[in-house]
């Protein structure tokens, strides 16, 4: 039976009762094997290959009247071809999206036995889902979001009802491409089914409403989707993130930028709401030369990954979007770098570039004297208190035109 694995790290060290007699092994020929070995070996020179020639991720939309009308059926917002990814259908490298239209009264099974994250957001109607694996079977309605871990076998999902179009719509994404890129099967469950009610999510939005008034000055009204097996991370799986995010009427949400990519869902817009994005932001914070991407209800689009965009309600009513990323990978890599824009611009005006969005303070730093690191002590007669590690510049480092004479140890005033 499938479980979610223990606290234990299995790691094997060879010590002298293990270790294997390898006098055998200085009378083979290797040479053969070496030819086989060395046939797909590339040397690549550094600055023309650093930054390889890729296809990038487009800007396109899966409109609503996909899953409108027609028969019970899966709507793939498969892009591999303009991707130029050959082993996976896809709507990003790692990430794949589709529709289900499902008549009222019908059902329709849904298996993708190489992912370990399924996210399911029900757009319109009522039914229930079934895992054969487990045998569990929930109830959902329109706004509901449930998300599976890696499940074997088939899952059905079966509408009873639906308030418009004669049928249920639900929002699929899962990381079975990412999966088939890595050559891997998933054999672990990392987390429990698991189950977001429309109006958990909606009471929760008012409570932050209520508890504090940031979100009025930031134009920002949202809540992260996130699991218990995913505590440090907050993310709706460890691969998959979410957020289910409004913006009220006739205001603007600033530019921001992250590494993973949006495959946002606009759970409800009236025209006039629409999202600018752009690889580029001029020194006023303003996107250059943005593509401008309109929100319709029921329709996915997708935001590129490190391109800046900023969402419009130029209607009378509240928007809602619930974009759904690989930022769970990224957020555990501690390379998603989400930024905003009023922050780079007040460190650019300050003459500073990060390198990184990821916060590390005085403290990380000094926890590390835990692994081995040294903290510099104050020199006596020094008033001044130490804080953070030794850092050693080399002499290849300039402070002007003239290279350091040595290597200094210390820090940088």
């Amino acid at each position: 039976t499938m479980g979610l694995p223990d606290k234990k790290k299995d790691v094997k060290f060879t010590d002298d009762d293990d270790a294997v007699d390898c006098s055998s092994m200085m009378k083979e020929d290797t040479s053969k094997t070496e030819v086989q070995w060395t046939k797909d070996a590339n040397i690549f020179e550094y600055g023309s290959a650093a930054n390889p020639d890729m296809k990038p991720i487009p800007v396109l939309v899966h409109p609503p009247e996909l899953h409108q009308s027609g028969k019970t059926r899966v709507i793939p917002f498969d892009i591999s071809d303009d991707l130029d990814i050959e082993d996976t259908a896809c709507t990003s490298p790692n990430l794949m999206a589709s529709f289900l239209r499902i008549n009222i009264g019908d059902g329709i099974g849904t298996e993708v036995p190489n992912a370990t994250s399924q996210a399911f957001y029900v757009i319109r109607g009522s039914g229930t889902t079934r895992i054969n694996q487990t045998k569990e079977t929930i109830s959902w309605s329109t706004g509901d979001m449930f998300c599976l871990p890696v499940t074997k076998g088939e899952t059905l999902h079966m509408c009873t009802g639906s308030e418009s179009h004669g049928g249920a719509a639900l929002y699929w994404v899962h990381d079975e491409p990412l999966m088939n890129y890595l050559g891997a099967t998933p054999a672990v469950k990392k987390f429990e089914p698991t189950l977001y009610k429309k109006q958990a999510l909606l009471e929760r939005v008012e409570e932050i409403r209520h508890e504090t008034g940031e979100c009025h000055t930031k134009n920002r009204l949202g809540v992260l989707l996130g699991n218990a097996k995913c505590a440090q991370t907050k993310t709706l799986t460890h691969v998959l993130w979410s957020l289910l995010n409004s913006i009220p009427s006739n205001t603007v949400q600033r530019p921001h930028r992250h590494n993973s990519v949006a495959l946002d869902l606009c759970v409800s817009a009236e025209p006039g709401v629409y999202t600018l994005m752009g690889k580029e932001i001029d020194s006023d914070g303003f996107i250059v030369d943005p593509i401008r991407c309109d929100w319709v209800t029921g329709g996915v689009f997708i935001t590129p990954p490190g391109w800046w965009h900023s969402h419009h309600n130029e209607s009378d009513s509240v928007a809602w979007v619930l974009p759904v990323q690989d930022a769970g990978l990224f957020t555990h890599q501690r390379t998603l770098d989400i930024r905003f824009v009023d922050d780079e611009l007040e460190l650019f005006r300050a003459g500073r570039i990060r390198g990184s969005a990821f916060a590390i303070t005085n403290k990380d730093y000094t926890h590390m004297v835990e692994i081995g690191a040294k903290v510099p002590l104050p020199g006596k007669g020094s008033k001044k208190k130490s804080i953070g590690l030794k850092r050693v510049l080399s002499a290849e480092c300039f402070r002007s035109k003239k290279r350091l004479s040595c290597t200094q140890i210390g820090s940088v005033e």
